[in-house]
């Protein structure tokens, strides 16, 4: 680990207050942060437009659109950590700046690709296959993007200044996210629904291709870290990155400390701002996507200026405490900002949680834990076919234990509705054609009761207090800045040149692949668990506070290390 010194030696000097960038500085920051900003905005295509690419590419038996479900998800986040391992060991080896110049290429290529590429209708299986595999080059790109990109910009910084310049790498999944949704949003828009759904959603898929050729004109034109330079001159690169950064107590430890007590919180307080805000706001409060888009929009633009404020003042009080105090806060104020967005976002649900309660009535061994990575999995037992129905329809309930081996029923006020036990297909992945047909009919009396109760179908747009839904997401936003703003700083200087980019990016893509890829799916399944529309948020609120107490007890402050060390 880079220790604290008093002087700069061979590194970059510190230079006076308001110093303004010089060109070089304002060319580093801008095409690091171009290129990742672009890494981000194609892989969010997928996840905004999951939906579509399923019908498009998705099709045939069950069994395949079952596996390659599972693939497309795996290659969206549980490659990343991967691509960390190869891109990390590149860029110790070789250089920063050719390796993240690899990455982009491989991710802007495989975009570019998607849009062109025909459908399950045209070609068949190859179409799926061909969609996973430009997913998982995808995940393995953007594993290898942003360790590259948080490196680079971090040596070229002056000391006292890492902080404000990686700040700006900082707001590139955010803005990312927002391009994606703009560029998205507009087409839709522009040529409608029905012409989005059949050929227009390709129209963002084949834009990136603009922002990849500037991303890597400017790219070729940029210098090498001074960092690794001098390291290289100096006949100091690592020969094996991987096992030096993992193989070896004194660093593999370092590493797990920075995944459990900096990046898993950061994680989720990031994913529970963003995306979890999202889903909460379309999935559990009915508004509509567009308008879901657009308030999260107007957060997302009015927060990320923030990234850079709490990276600046991170160079000037410490990263530390900024990060674990976001996640502190974030922790301690979820339960009732959500329950604030349910208050102005959908007044008639909220009203129903109170004055209609639901009980399930159930034999406690056929409820199950419903942790469904690819949205696909059926659960047979009549308890979960009844939770889940629930759930989908941001309906809390409570349950009452019933005889063994009897049938689930729910009961809504002097109703009570029978729910039945599903018979699967012989490969275990749907329902019996009798079961589906029991499953629609069940389906549509559950709407039924639900809504006689007062459960709202979908948010009444005339009901939705934008300004305060709006004030709530910059809030939540507000907190992932804290979190996120200095966390590539700190990284950066966690670990010695050598096996910076290696030993930085693994816990950070462990964090937030894993720990934060996986919060919409557990949060869902603690909800239909529990029947409580935010019993989810405990999810993130138990990492964000082991996180708070692990970075607290063995995380030390990184501002003053020197970031030159070679050893």
């Amino acid at each position: 680990m880079a220790q604290p010194s008093g002087a700069t030696g061979e590194g970059r000097k510190v230079g006076p207050k308001g110093t303004p960038l010089t060109p070089e500085e304002r060319k580093v920051i801008f095409a690091s942060s171009l290129g990742t900003i672009f890494e981000w905005y194609d892989f969010y295509l997928y996840g905004t437009l999951a939906p579509i690419i399923a019908k498009q590419f998705f099709v045939g038996d069950p069994s395949t659109t079952f596996i390659f479900a599972l693939l497309a998800f795996a290659a969206g986040f549980i490659v990343r950590p991967f691509g960390a391992l190869v891109f990390g060991r590149l860029g110790d080896m070789i250089g920063r700046k050719y390796t993240f110049l690899i990455t982009i290429l491989i991710m802007g290529g495989s975009t570019f690709v998607v849009g062109l590429l025909p459908g399950y209708a045209q070609i068949g299986i190859a179409a799926p296959v061909i969609l996973v595999t430009l997913r998982i080059l995808q995940g393995l790109a953007l594993g290898g993007e942003y360790g590259g990109a948080a490196t680079y910009v971090a040596e070229h910084a002056p000391e006292g200044k890492r902080g404000a310049f990686t700040a700006w790498i900082q707001t590139t999944a955010t803005l990312g996210f927002f391009l994606s949704l703009m560029v998205i949003l507009g087409t839709r828009q522009a040529i409608g629904e029905d012409q989005f759904s059949s050929w227009g959603w390709r129209v963002p898929f084949l834009v990136s291709v603009l922002l990849l050729a500037v991303s890597v004109w400017i790219r070729l034109s940029m210098n090498e870290s001074p960092a690794f330079a001098k390291m290289k001159a100096r006949g100091k690169t690592s020969k094996a990155p991987l096992s030096e950064a993992f193989g070896q107590w004194k660093n593999l430890k370092i590493v797990i400390l920075a995944l459990l007590g900096l990046t898993a919180g950061q994680a989720v307080v990031w994913y529970t701002g963003q995306f979890y805000a999202l889903f909460f706001m379309t999935q559990t409060l009915k508004v509509d996507m567009a308008t879901a888009n657009i308030m999260i929009a107007i957060a997302l633009l009015l927060a990320t200026p923030f990234f850079i404020f709490f990276g600046g003042l991170s160079d000037r009080i410490g990263r530390k405490y900024i990060i674990l105090g976001g996640c502190l806060i974030a922790a301690l104020t979820y339960f009732p900002i959500f329950g604030g967005l349910t208050h102005f976002a959908n007044p008639a649900l909220e009203t129903a949680l109170k004055s209609s309660p639901v009980v399930v009535v159930a034999d406690p061994a056929s409820c199950h834990f419903q942790f469904n990575l690819t949205g696909q999995k059926k659960f047979p037992s009549s308890c979960d076919i009844a939770t889940q129905m629930l759930s989908a329809s941001s309906v809390n309930y409570t349950k009452e234990d019933a005889p063994a081996g009897s049938i689930a029923k729910i009961r809504i006020g002097a109703r009570e509705l029978e729910s039945f036990d599903a018979v699967m297909t012989p490969d275990e992945l749907s329902f019996d054609p009798a079961s589906k047909k029991l499953e629609a009919g069940f389906q549509k009396e559950t709407a039924a009761a639900i809504k006689a109760a007062g459960y709202p179908a979908k948010a009444d747009p005339e009901q939705i207090n934008k300004p305060m839904v709006i004030l709530l997401l910059f809030v939540l936003v507000l907190y992932v800045t804290m979190v996120y703003g200095p966390v590539a700083a700190m990284l950066v200087e966690m670990f010695p040149t050598r096996i910076r980019y290696t030993s930085m990016s693994l816990p950070y893509h462990i964090g937030n692949g894993w720990f934060g890829g996986l919060l919409p799916t557990t949060a869902f399944a603690l909800v239909a668990f529990k029947g409580d529309i935010y019993y989810g948020l405990w999810y993130p609120i138990i990492v964000a506070l082991v996180t708070v107490v692990i970075g607290t007890l063995f995380v030390a402050e990184t501002k003053d290390n020197d970031i030159y060390a070679t050893d």
